[in-house]
């Protein structure tokens, strides 16, 4: 089985070791006064899809540049380049009302040079014209498409290609990958009016979501607000700030400073609230009225004859596709791994390191679940944040789920529990028995793209130094998921950070779980949590990778 290097434009998608020396914040500084902000406009271009999910013909965008004062790890010519391939189109002017905007209502698609007989292998396209609620065509690009070709009764469906041509119209593409017939489906997830108030608030309101640090020594106890920024918002009503900055990744935890209790006296954290400040206009462009609704337009139904595959061909896009509910992976030779048996055959004498957020969760979940031999161990942990660890003592596996880290939004955790990655690689010794894996990025959506990338920059070095010393690792990253729609965590901010992910790593010997496209094309509902038929196809891809065929 091949690595697939993470970022290959032309295929992605519209794309533990225990060591209290190195938890996550171990270092508390007071600190007083405000840190140099972030421009709110960098990046202005709000940054593109990357061509394989909405290809430009042109661009009329002209790119800012990431501030980013405190980042190491990342080149200058590697920002500019995570710029271009973020970039993306603006309106050229703003709208007074949200009649203005691209409307799901109005807009609508039709088949382009529609055939008579279709064969599997085929492509078809569809042209998607936008319009505003009053019927007028859009002249300009930048509104979020999600498309994808199904067949209910065979639980079938792949992923679509949308093409933006900058000028209201857009193409999608399908593959013909099944016999039978074959149903487009067009769905607008964000005009591209609500992907400029998306994107303005994620680089000009990091408060919008909070957390709370818990202080306590002896019998006193204090709640304060803390965050990733010192910002504005951070400083009022209260002196500022307890500062913890992270000895590897230079990263820094800020909470208010409490009234009683020295800094180095936070011992808990969890979720704070939400408290995004939207104007009138603003929730109206988000509103669910507005926002992931599929298109009206021709009944397209294509009727598909059979005609051999051959799946060894480079085929990146689409990634893959679903037939009966199996995934068919185009980047590998995936296994379907169907007995608890075939699962502890593939993990025997195996050590599986997983961090990230609850979607990788699930995964640690459906193994434990799924394979009566696994034994899981009670730590007296966070039950949303871990760690969690389970063994099968008969073929020695061990596996291991943690959070990856502050931020992340979770009930009542010692933080003394919460570890970045980083510090997790940079403890484990690695070697052919040791498989990691990790996710980032639904907690992440919230703040500004500089936290983002800091925070990548950090694991990425720490896999790098993993690889030097023991390059039989198996590093493995599952990609962001669909699922979320709102001024918190939309898809387009998730999407946002998974190309940024892909351009950090793309030349690093790791390998993507494109999880994507597996939830973008899915007949279920959406969620930010897929459901177990997707679940499964996911451990099944990432199984493939741990023991190839």
């Amino acid at each position: 089985m091949a690595v697939v290097k993470l970022f290959d434009k032309s295929r992605i998608q519209s794309v533990s070791c225990w060591y209290p020396a190195l938890l996550f914040w171990p270092i508390a500084l007071p600190v007083d006064g405000l840190q140099e902000r972030l421009p709110v406009d960098f990046l202005r271009t709000i940054t593109r899809k990357p061509e394989s999910v909405m290809d430009r013909s042109h661009t009329n965008s002209t790119p800012f540049p990431i501030s980013l004062t405190n980042v190491t790890f990342i080149s200058p010519k590697e920002l500019q380049f995570i710029e271009k391939v973020l970039e993306w189109p603006i309106p050229p002017t703003p709208v007074t009302t949200a009649e203005q905007a691209t409307s799901p209502y109005t807009s609508s698609f039709t088949l382009l040079n529609p055939g008579t007989n279709y064969s599997i292998g085929d492509v078809i396209s569809v042209l998607i014209t936008a319009r505003d609620a009053l019927k007028n065509p859009k002249t300009y690009g930048g509104d979020f498409f999600q498309a994808k070709l199904f067949n209910t009764g065979l639980k079938a469906s792949v992923y679509g290609e949308v093409v933006d041509h900058d000028n209201g119209t857009y193409t999608a593409t399908f593959k013909l990958l099944w016999e039978g017939l074959a149903k487009v489906a067009i769905r607008m997830i964000h005009s591209s009016e609500a992907v400029e108030v998306l994107f303005r608030h994620r680089e000009g309101d990091p408060d919008k979501v909070f957390f709370t640090g818990v202080f306590r020594e002896g019998k006193v106890q204090e709640h304060v607000v803390c965050n990733a920024q010192r910002s504005v918002r951070l400083l009022e009503g209260s002196p500022c700030c307890c500062e913890y900055k992270h000895p590897i990744t230079g990263e820094s935890w800020f909470c208010r400073k409490p009234s009683q209790l020295p800094c180095s006296a936070w011992v808990e954290h969890s979720a704070g609230g939400y408290q995004a400040r939207l104007s009138t206009l603003e929730s109206d462009l988000l509103h669910s009225n507005y926002i992931n609704k599929y298109l009206p337009g021709d009944e397209i139904t294509v009727r598909v004859s059979p005609r051999d595959l051959d799946l060894g061909l480079h085929t990146p896009t689409p990634a893959g596709f679903y037939l009966k509910d199996v995934w068919t992976s185009f980047m590998c030779h995936a296994q379907s791994f169907n007995t608890p048996d075939q699962i502890s055959a593939c993990l025997k004498d195996k050590q599986v390191l997983m961090m990230g957020d609850s979607t990788l969760r699930q995964w640690y979940e459906y193994l434990l679940k799924t394979v009566p031999a696994f034994k899981q161990l009670n730590l007296f942990t966070s039950h949303k944040s871990g760690p969690f660890e389970a063994v099968d003592i008969v073929n020695n596996i061990r596996l291991v789920w943690r959070a990856h880290g502050i931020p992340i939004r979770t009930s009542l955790t010692p933080q003394a529990d919460i570890h970045l990655i980083a510090s997790e690689v940079d403890a484990l010794a690695g070697g052919q028995h040791s498989v990691v894996v990790f996710t980032i990025w639904a907690h992440f959506t919230t703040f500004p793209l500089a936290t983002y990338l800091h925070r990548l920059a950090g694991i990425r070095r720490a896999v790098e130094a993993l690889l030097r010393r023991a390059p039989q690792t198996l590093v493995l990253i599952k990609s962001a998921n669909t699922g979320y729609k709102d001024i918190y965590c939309s898809d387009w901010l998730s999407w946002q950070l998974d190309c940024a992910l892909r351009a950090m790593f793309r030349d690093l010997p790791v390998v993507i779980i494109d999880v994507w496209q597996m939830t973008s094309c899915h007949y279920s509902p959406d969620d930010i949590h897929p459901v177990q038929q997707v679940i499964r196809n996911e451990v099944d891809l990432f199984l493939s990778f741990v023991c190839p065929r």
